[in-house]
Order: C-alpha cells, then sequence, then structure tokens
C-alpha cells in the first residue's frame, strides 16, 4: 500500500466569491481587494499541497463548481455538510475514514507559510500518535489530523475563539488520546494579519 492509499489531506475552501469570503478583511480593504487576498492564499494552498505525499480532497462551503485550481491537480471534490464548522469537520473526516484512508489531515486555506514539508509531518506524526495540531497564533488551529474520528473534538464546540487549541488539546488529554503538535503559524484573517505575514511582504 503507497502512501496515497493510506493518507488523505482535506483541504477546506470557501467558494471564492467577493462579500464572501475574508469579511473581517474585507472590512478594512473592500470585497474586492479581499477576494484578491483569498485567491492568493488559495493558489498557495493549492502549489504546496500538489507537493505532499498523500490523496487529496478538497471540501467547498456552498457548492461544488465545475472546475477550480484544486480539481486541476486530480484532487476529489465534496461538498461541505453540518450545521457549524465543527459538525462540517466531524463529517469530512467520516468521510474520509469511510473510503479507506488511515490516516487524515485536514486544513484550510488562511495559512501562506504551511509548506508540504509541514504537511508531510503532520503524516509522519500520525504514525505514532493519535492526532497531531498545528497552533495557529490566534488561538486556533491551521491543521488538525487524526488517525481515527474523535467526535468530542468537533461537536457541541466553540469556534473562532482564542481558546480552540488550548480547549482541543485538554479535550484530548481527557481521552487518553496522545498527540503531537507542529510550529505555530499564522492565519490571515484581518489587516493586522495580513501586515504581519509573509504575503504582506512579497505584496
Amino acid at each position: 500500500m503507497t502512501l496515497t492509499d493510506k493518507r488523505l489531506l482535506i483541504v477546506f475552501s470557501k467558494n471564492p466569491v467577493a462579500g464572501r469570503v475574508k469579511t473581517r478583511l474585507a472590512a478594512t480593504i473592500g470585497d474586492h481587494e479581499a477576494l484578491e487576498v483569498y485567491e492568493t492564499l488559495r493558489s498557495i494552498t493549492h502549489r504546496e499541497i500538489a507537493k505532499a505525499e498523500c490523496a487529496r480532497a478538497v471540501f467547498y462551503s456552498d457548492f461544488v463548481p465545475e472546475s477550480d485550481l484544486f480539481m486541476a491537480s486530480g484532487t476529489q471534490a465534496f461538498l461541505q455538510e453540518g450545521r457549524d464548522l465543527g459538525e462540517r469537520m466531524h463529517q469530512a473526516f467520516i468521510e474520509g475514514f469511510s473510503l479507506g484512508f488511515r490516516s487524515i489531515v485536514l486544513i484550510g486555506t488562511d495559512c501562506p507559510d504551511l509548506t508540504a514539508f509541514l504537511i508531510n509531518r503532520s503524516f509522519e506524526a500520525l504514525e505514532s500518535h493519535d492526532a497531531v495540531l498545528g497552533p495557529a497564533r490566534d488561538g486556533g488551529f491551521y491543521l488538525i489530523g487524526m488517525k481515527r474520528p474523535i467526535p468530542e473534538l468537533f461537536i457541541g464546540r466553540k469556534w473562532s475563539t482564542c481558546a480552540v487549541l488550548r480547549d482541543s488539546l485538554k479535550l484530548l488529554s481527557e481521552l487518553g488520546a496522545d498527540y503531537d503538535l507542529l510550529p505555530a503559524l499564522s492565519d490571515i484573517d484581518t489587516m493586522e494579519d495580513l501586515e504581519g505575514s509573509s504575503l504582506w511582504l512579497r505584496h
């Protein structure tokens, strides 16, 4: 069995529509500019996942488009299902495990410094740990990976708070699940995030 038979990388992507993406950033720079930033982030994510040693699936927020940059690399496409972010992530993991994958890692498209090296490292961590998380500097996480479903991590949780990572690690410890952590990186959600990012330096 090859690595791509065992490993699945799930990418959560919002459909790139002005006014529907990066709304906190758009409040400062406008809907059109925020969409351009989001498209740049998606392009960076696409470039890196294409180099990762795994199968790939993208889960879209509103609809599965007829064509998209992620589909160009042979990535499977699905629609996110669930009432909130936690349920949508949980259902995506369930879908992945039902397809027979043994290690699944889920990422978004908001982190310009997430590399194929770190994605591969997350899968390697799952060889000896139950879970792996990539801490985001805002208190959340930019990556989460598991070898089995852990619904407690997703169902009935509060999201978009500075305690998401801390509470997730506490839950894992209470469940007796060991975990590994990747280096802390920054998501881009606000103008402050953008100005402090590598993306701004390339601007």
